[in-house]
């Protein structure tokens, strides 16, 4: 089967602490992503936000716009205020040529709050308001689709929808057009285990962000119920290879699955520690390395 690999520019310039490598100007970002290997890359908070200009821009540097994190609120709001809210983001996902839009339910989150642990992170309450949720998101989805993106549900750290039971549970309560985000990272952070996931979700997942996971950090920052900010800060995550998924078990189940999205490095780490160039030339290599071994052909 055939993927395309992707990265996200927090490895450079991270979204959720905008002080982190702000001083790295975003031609470098887009120049050192495409040196390393990669020909698509996700959206950032310093890219310009009007279509013409984005792909201009993209197309200088030989990219193409991956996707772009979304942050819904259907537990607060119904579809039809939801798909208002996001029009001008639909807009520039579909100006760009993204097929896929980072779809991320953040109804009560924690993601950008530095004082609490993820021991904190809101939960969906009940099986009636999994059903509201899930019939808000399909509507969502089905509209999405008609205008030619696909929604992808990115089960995160601090959101309603973290841990292996949520995304179970979103899966049981949405249509086919719901499709899954497959993040390796938070996934284990969760406590999940994203090879099973995969098996048990395969034909639901069309995006997928290959974060890794360093153990040591990983240890420590639950026994310390770290925020998200700073388990990013402590070198929770690293770019794929480095640390303890097993991403050959994972790609061969997409493999086998047909599979045909993006492969994206999505890595976020403190720049001035960890050189986002190198990291991205490591990352790419041994995606690479790992697809070939599971037979994902890799398309320019």
């Amino acid at each position: 089967m055939s993927v395309k690999l992707g990265i996200n520019p927090i490895g450079w310039t991270n979204d959720c602490m905008a002080w982190l490598g702000d001083l790295i100007p975003l031609n470098t970002l887009l120049s050192e992503a495409r040196a390393a290997g990669f020909s698509g890359v996700e959206l950032g908070r310093k890219y310009p936000k009007q279509p013409k200009k984005l792909k201009s821009l993209l197309d200088r540097h030989d990219l193409t716009l991956v996707s772009g994190w979304y942050s819904a609120r259907l537990l607060e709001r119904d579809a039809r205020a939801e798909i208002a809210a996001m029009a001008d983001h639909l807009a520039l996902m579909k100006g760009c040529g993204a097929k896929v839009m980072v779809f991320a339910e953040t109804t009560g989150d924690i993601v950008l709050n530095v004082g609490a642990g993820f021991s904190q992170r809101p939960k969906v309450s009940s099986a009636a308001q999994w059903k509201l949720l899930g019939q808000r998101m399909t509507e969502v989805a089905d509209y999405m689709l008609g205008q030619g993106v696909q929604m992808a549900v990115h089960h995160h750290m601090g959101t309603p929808i973290e841990s292996q039971q949520d995304v179970d549970r979103l899966m049981e309560n949405t249509g086919s057009a719901v499709g899954l985000l497959l993040d390796t990272g938070h996934m284990t952070v969760a406590g999940g285990d994203p090879v099973a996931v995969a098996r048990k979700h395969a034909a639901r997942i069309k995006h997928v962000h290959c974060k890794d996971v360093r153990r040591y950090a990983l240890e420590a920052c639950r026994r310390r119920d770290t925020s998200f900010s700073e388990a990013v800060l402590c070198g929770l995550f690293t770019a794929p290879g480095d640390g303890i998924v097993d991403y050959a078990k994972v790609f061969g189940i997409l493999s086998k699955a047909g599979y045909k999205g993006w492969l994206v490095q999505e890595a976020e780490q403190d720049p001035r520690v960890a050189n986002p160039k190198i990291y991205a030339e490591l990352g790419n290599a041994y995606l690479r390395a790992t697809a070939k071994a599971a037979k994902l052909r890799v398309s320019e």
